[in-house]
């Protein structure tokens, strides 16, 4: 499986949030990673935001399951 996708370094407003993705129109995902996280947490929240991409948790509607999921695998 062929998985595009873009990874941006930024600065999140509230500085609670590691990372998040971002589905596109074109089936490619974009995460975004809080830059000022150490590489080793930052390196942590990009196989996080992977795990929502090869689980395609983009197709579920339960919020809360879907970050069990991703916390406990």
């Amino acid at each position: 499986m062929t998985i595009d996708y873009q990874v941006q370094l930024l600065s999140f407003p509230n500085k609670k949030v590691s990372e998040s993705v971002v589905e596109n129109e074109d089936g490619s995902y974009t995460i975004f990673i809080e830059s000022s996280l150490t590489y080793e947490r930052q390196q942590k929240a990009f196989r996080h935001a992977m795990n929502h991409i090869f689980g395609n948790d983009f197709e579920k509607n339960d919020v809360d399951k879907i970050e069990y999921d991703a916390h406990n695998i």
